[in-house]
């Protein structure tokens, strides 16, 4: 993977930046937007069930132009998908997570600014690392704690005096919404690494674990829209409420995680970390654009905490593993010269 970055020109990867940045700001707002201004309100639910679709088409293209041909797509399908229950199962996990997590985060948006919940969403962080150190038995060096106490410290800010939008007339539950982030952040930190830990544990292709899980998905959500929203969706319709903007904001969640998972291949992570501050940058400015958001000095300095806590997870380690021998050897040439 390093030698795949090294390779890779610097404008495209100003480009996986920019693209990256736009798309978590956009979704971010858009989400806001579609929930907030329109009259007729759509049923989150379905929303998440149709993304789940329109990824699991997105993977099995991208499967196909990886085989080559349509026979060998089929025999890859049959064998790790249709073939493998065990497999299916064990990816029904991290699917159902994701499932809570992607309509936790219309609850969210439905209560809370973009800008505060693109800042307090960060919590995501930590609660990775918590279950890295636990999962996967990694570890975190000293800077990596260090700003993770500085990331929770920021969103406690945010969260003290929150920043106030002028312009939305619907009813909010700020409570709600940051209970909501905050089952979104634990649901994000578990999957996250529960999913790493399976495509590690096997030589199967990364599209053919996301179309597994994407399978297990679309009945999951499914199984949320009947019991959330069956009666309402059965008198209504399905499709109740959408317009462009909603069909804009199920095309950036499809779209952005499967853009997301390709690029972390060509990018670090300070520019993931860069990302991320602008992300939340952009969602500000735009709030205050939109929303009419009123900016408060609690907020403002625990944003800029969050980002620069974002930064300072990302900033490589130090690899001491080719220097300790070095040491060793001049260690012993010393000792035969005494």
């Amino acid at each position: 993977m390093s030698a795949a970055r090294e390779n890779v020109s610097l404008p495209f990867k100003l480009y996986c930046l920019t693209v990256m940045t736009l798309v978590a700001a956009t979704y971010t707002v858009a989400l806001r937007y579609t929930r907030t201004v329109q009259t007729e309100l759509y049923f989150s639910t379905t929303a998440v069930c149709i993304t789940e679709v329109i990824k699991l088409f997105l993977s099995v293209g991208i499967l196909a132009k990886e085989s080559g041909s349509l026979s060998r797509l089929i025999t890859s399908l049959k064998e790790n998908v249709f073939g493998s229950p065990k497999e299916l199962l064990k990816l029904s996990v991290p699917s159902l997570v994701y499932a809570l997590q992607n309509n936790m985060a219309f609850v969210a948006l439905s209560n809370l600014d973009a800008a505060v919940y693109q800042v307090t969403y960060q919590l995501k962080i930590p609660c990775t690392a918590l279950c890295t150190v636990l999962m996967l038995k990694r570890t975190l060096s000293k800077l990596q704690w260090f700003s993770v106490f500085m990331l929770c410290g920021g969103v406690t800010l945010v969260q003290w005096e929150p920043a106030q939008a002028t312009k939305v007339q619907v009813e909010q539950n700020p409570w709600l919404g940051f209970g909501a982030i905050a089952v979104a952040v634990l649901c994000s930190g578990f999957a996250g690494v529960y999913f790493e830990k399976v495509l590690k544990s096997s030589d199967t292709s990364l599209w053919v674990r996301n179309i597994q899980m994407y399978l297990s998905g679309i009945a999951v959500t499914l199984f949320g829209v009947y019991m959330s929203d069956g009666a309402q969706v059965l008198e209504k319709g399905f499709f109740y409420g959408y317009t462009h903007y909603v069909w804009f904001v199920i095309f950036l969640a499809s779209v952005g995680g499967l853009y997301t998972s390709v690029v972390v291949k060509y990018t670090d992570n300070i520019m993931k970390g860069f990302s991320a501050a602008a992300a939340i940058v952009l969602s500000t400015v735009a709030s205050v654009i939109l929303f009419g958001l009123q900016l408060t000095t609690t907020f403002l300095v625990g944003a800029i905490l969050v980002c620069i806590s974002i930064y300072f997870y990302g900033f490589p380690r130090q690899d001491t593993t080719k220097i300790q021998p070095a040491e060793t050897k001049s260690s012993k040439e010393r000792l035969d010269t005494v």
